[in-house]
Formats: structure tokens, C-alpha cells, sequence
């Protein structure tokens, strides 16, 4: 059976993450493809920043002071962080009490949870991640549902669609989500192709999608998409999105908000 790009770049992903370092040969053979694809694989990866290219081969890239991804969740969390503190600000504040809310394990939403967990407002709040969901416990107003799921090693966040049985159960007003990058054809993208499947049933289950985007994440593309631009109601940015980009969402009919 054909497999397709997406789902195979996340195996080789998964692949080096096991191993750290693979041939061209060697992952060739596993995926049962091309060594031909497999180059092209290996570049867009690392075009991505996920892995790093050798002489035949590539080995997953490894921040230096803590020996894991550069996709772990400690180093997306520090990049961008006062944008995403104004952003998180701005969605807070687009809750009202008595909602039923999605947030995603991304850390734009970490910092939106840490501003609704010090509002007075009585609130129902579905999340996948880890630490969001640590974060938002405090608050004793609000109820905390875990999206049940897979939890992998080094991971904040909740994969696969196990528990997706409780979107179909409650009524959810708006979901909060934000993404490695959002491309003006292809939406909202991600690099890990089991959360993106738990993603677009979050997405679905919301009668509105917000997006929490810094302008680094605008015109740019990952792996896997989880929601198209018509999907989206309301983009939230920073102070730093270009023109061209606030026209370009302008034409595709999304509110933006600039934080």
C-alpha cells in the first residue's frame, strides 16, 4: 500500500528518534521507497529544522544543552515567548464565563491558560496537553478534561484518537489551537502526524476555530495540515505580521486580531 508522504516522513522522524542517525540505504529499505524519495524526504526535514543531513544518511537534531529535539516542547515554549504572551492575552479575553473551550498542547495556548487561570470566569476546558491542563487545575472554577490518548516519552502532549469518543459528548463553543505554520492553500500544518489526527477532531467537535499564530508561523508550512482556511474564524497574531500577510487572510475571509 502506497504511503503517503506525511505518514512517512513521521515514520523516519520516529525512525532516528529510536536510533538518532540512519542511512539513505537503510531507511529506503524500511519505508520500501525510492532512495530517490527517501533524499527528498530527508531534505524537506531538514529544511524543517527536525534533522540534519550526513554523508549518506541524517541523524535527528539535538539541542545542545538538554540532548533532545529542537521540536521538544522546552524549546517551541522559549521562541517567540512575548509574542505568544500578548496573543495568549488577546484569546483570554475572548472567553466568557460559562463556555465550553478547546485548547491544544501548543505553548501559545500554555500562556492563554496561564492568563484565564487568574480570571474570575466558570469554565468548561477540553486540552490535550499535559502542562496546559496542570496549568488551568489551579483555577478551582474551572472543570479540566483530558482528551485522552497515547503519551510518548519526552512529549507534553496527547496523541492518537483514543479518547476522541468525548468530543461527540459536549458541546464545545470555540477551539483554541496553533500550529508549526499556516499556509495560505494548505491551513494549519504540524509535524506530528499522530497529533494532527486527535487535532482534526478537536477541530470538528468546535462550532468556531481560533488560531493562535505569531508572525514567524504565517505563509509557512509542515508536514501534516489539520484545518483548512475556511475552518478558520479568527486568527490571533503579533504586532509583527507583515502587510502582505494581514491582506492575504483578508482575501480568505479570516478576522485577524493583532495583539
Amino acid at each position: 500500500m502506497k504511503m503517503f508522504s506525511e505518514e512517512r516522513r513521521k515514520r523516519i522522524l520516529d525512525y532516528l528518534s529510536r536510533h538518532n542517525r540512519a542511512t539513505v540505504k537503510e531507511l529506503a529499505e524500511i519505508l520500501n521507497v525510492s532512495t530517490v524519495t527517501l533524499r527528498a524526504d530527508l531534505n524537506y526535514l531538514e529544511s524543517e529544522g527536525l534533522v540534519q543531513r550526513t554523508h549518506g544518511g541524517a541523524t535527528l537534531i539535538e539541542s545542545k544543552s538538554e540532548f533532545q529535539p529542537m521540536t521538544s516542547f522546552s524549546v517551541r515554549e522559549k521562541t517567540n515567548q512575548l509574542e505568544k504572551q500578548a496573543i495568549g492575552k488577546i484569546a483570554a479575553d475572548m472567553v466568557s464565563t460559562g463556555q465550553c473551550i478547546i485548547l491544544d498542547a501548543s505553548s501559545t495556548c500554555l500562556e492563554m491558560a496561564r492568563t484565564l487561570v487568574t480570571q474570575q470566569k466558570r469554565l468548561t476546558i477540553l486540552t490535550n496537553g499535559v502542562v496546559t491542563a496542570m496549568e488551568l487545575r489551579e483555577n478551582p472554577q474551572f472543570t479540566v478534561i483530558m482528551i485522552g490518548g497515547i503519551l510518548r516519552l519526552g512529549s507534553v502532549a496527547i496523541e492518537g484518537t483514543i479518547g476522541t469518543h468525548i468530543l461527540n459528548e459536549i458541546n464545545v463553543d470555540i477551539m483554541f489551537t496553533s500550529a508549526r505554520g499556516f499556509g495560505y492553500n494548505d491551513g494549519l500544518t504540524d509535524f506530528n502526524v499522530y497529533e494532527v489526527e486527535l487535532k482534526k477532531s478537536m477541530v470538528a467537535s468546535a462550532n468556531k476555530l481560533v488560531a493562535l499564530l505569531d508572525h514567524s508561523k504565517l505563509g509557512r508550512s509542515s508536514i501534516a495540515s489539520f484545518a483548512s482556511p475556511q475552518d478558520i474564524d479568527t486568527i490571533v497574531t503579533d504586532s509583527g505580521v507583515a502587510e502582505e500577510d494581514l491582506h492575504k487572510l483578508q482575501q480568505l475571509g479570516i478576522e485577524v486580531v493583532v495583539a
